[in-house]
């Protein structure tokens, strides 16, 4: 299968060109490299032994995604590209709405128009909004609590109107949940363009001495030890979700949500800890303020991705944190050489 990976560069997008290059699909991916470097096509090659086809642009350029479908016979899409930020979400929402939403918007008219209609969405589990249950299931209330969260919605319920339009469409939108880890090799891992605006690579950094101390947001959420707790998962696991994803789409049309997570939750202080452990270094940290947007808890319950993709994560919080630094010692090899 030819597959187009928007925000192919990117942190899940990279990982996921790995695992569908080596069950022998033609990867080609698409990116305006906002948050990511092209360097990372060079790591890709050495860890899958081939150049992997890249085109920089836009995602709202619908233009070029329509040549890019067409050059290279695309049969689906993997649709990563956007913002992900929910604080930054909050700050600059209509960044993310022209970024997000329009750029879906695009994707689905370049898609239609040169008839590929398999689309496998990078969806959240921030569109659950404030739990009203625990775990998290698919059936649970959709109520996003921040414009982040909104514009995944919104994506979403778009996807599903495109899937009522037409039976020929095939759509299945992933809610992530917390994605954090790196491949093995050490070679690709998360390394966002300034400063990390997730939790995993941000520890990464303070252990590594590259940032003095890490901000807690709030220690006084009605969780064991007051701060948040989420669902983290592997990225290699949510990658081989998405290669489960296409497979189930292949012979299933219509509109899926489907989580991905662990079904575990573990706090900020959790992963915290699980990293010294890992790393052997300390991590300082602070108690601020809450941030604007997050919720307590948050945790998946997986039995639908068990069942209808035949996927379950396999990776453990030491796994995570392990592959983590790995990446982030060889980040620091390679600034130095």
């Amino acid at each position: 299968m030819n597959v187009l990976l928007t925000g192919g560069t990117g942190y899940i997008g990279s990982h996921t060109s790995v695992v569908l290059t080596e069950l022998g699909h033609l990867v080609v991916l698409y990116d305006n490299l906002s948050n990511s470097s092209d360097l990372v096509l060079h790591k890709l090659a050495q860890i899958t032994g081939q150049p992997i086809p890249f085109v920089k642009g836009d995602v709202r350029d619908a233009e070029l995604l329509t040549e890019t479908l067409a050059a290279y016979r695309i049969d689906a899409v993997i649709h990563f590209a956007g913002l992900k930020a929910v604080g930054e979400s909050v700050e600059k929402p209509a960044d993310y709405y022209a970024n997000n939403v329009q750029g879906t918007i695009s994707l689905l008219q370049a898609m239609r128009s040169v008839q590929v209609k398999t689309l496998v969405f990078s969806s959240s589990a921030t569109v659950y909004g404030e739990p009203q249950y625990l775990p998290l299931d698919e059936s649970h209330p959709t109520s996003a609590t921040n414009p982040y969260g909104r514009s995944k919605l919104h994506i979403e319920e778009m996807l599903n109107d495109m899937a009522a339009s037409d039976p020929a469409w095939r759509m299945a939108c992933l809610r992530y949940f917390n994605p954090v880890g790196a491949h093995e090799s050490g070679l690709i891992g998360e390394n966002p363009n300034g400063v990390p605006n997730n939790l995993m690579p941000y520890i990464a950094q303070v252990a590594a001495g590259q940032r003095a101390e890490l901000s807690v947001f709030g220690d006084d959420y009605p969780t064991a030890d007051g701060t948040g707790v989420r669902d983290y998962i592997h990225v290699m696991d949510l990658a081989e979700g998405h290669a489960a994803a296409l497979a189930f789409l292949s012979v299933t049309t219509g509109w899926h949500a489907i989580n991905l997570g662990t079904g575990k939750g573990y706090s900020v202080l959790d992963m915290v800890q699980a990293f010294e452990n890992a790393s052997g270094q300390q991590v300082p940290y602070k108690i601020v303020a809450r941030r604007a947007g997050d919720v307590a808890a948050c945790y998946a319950d997986p039995k639908k991705a068990s069942e209808a993709l035949n996927w379950r994560a396999t990776r453990t919080l030491d796994d995570m944190c392990a592959s983590t630094w790995r990446f982030q010692q060889s980040q620091r090899l390679s600034v130095k050489s």
